[in-house]
């Protein structure tokens, strides 16, 4: 068996280690690089009278699911509300970066107006800097279009500019050439 560290052979008894977040088998002196962990050897499942292996019972881990709520929108020129209410308290963007447990750069990027945050992020600078960033959603109004007589067919750039040519005719009372 070899070191998952230094990739020498490892001469006695390896060592379960957690190394930046990573289980490895390493030796004794790369052991030191981590914290060495307990682990109980695998339980082999049982046989049965027929010989046949046990099926294994599977645990499923919960991951946690942020359900995004569509029906608020932050509000125009969020970026400089948050700024003022963060300058107001007298917070550095490194304090609040604390208190809401965010990075700096990203705070700074959403103060520049570089990045847009999302109702999450928004909802801890709401609470933190006790401003009000989301508002319930509005529907856009969509502008009123002028309606043109139904044809057979439809529209085209020709047709575009056929229509226009017999507006200045009928503005100016001749043709255009």
């Amino acid at each position: 068996m070899r070191c998952e560290v230094c990739g020498r052979r490892i001469h006695g008894k390896p060592l379960r280690v957690m190394i930046e977040g990573a289980k490895l088998t390493v030796c004794s002196p790369c052991s030191r690089h981590g914290k060495i962990i307990w682990e109980e050897p695998a339980l082999k499942p049982a046989l049965t009278k027929n010989k046949a292996i046990a099926p294994l019972k599977i645990q499923r881990v919960k991951t946690s699911e942020t359900k995004m709520d569509v029906s608020l929108e932050l509000i125009e020129g969020f970026e400089a509300k948050i700024r003022h209410a963060r300058e107001k308290l007298g917070l550095s963007h490194e304090d609040l970066g604390k208190r809401i447990s965010e990075k700096v750069s990203v705070l700074k990027k959403v103060e520049s107006g570089k990045m847009t945050p999302d109702n999450k992020l928004a909802t801890k600078l709401e609470h933190a800097l006790r401003i009000k960033l989301l508002v319930p959603a509005s529907e856009e109004k969509l502008p009123k279009t002028k309606i043109v007589k139904p044809t057979a067919r439809e529209l085209t750039l020709g047709d575009l500019i056929q229509l226009d040519e017999k507006e200045k005719e009928d503005k100016t009372g001749r043709k255009s050439s």
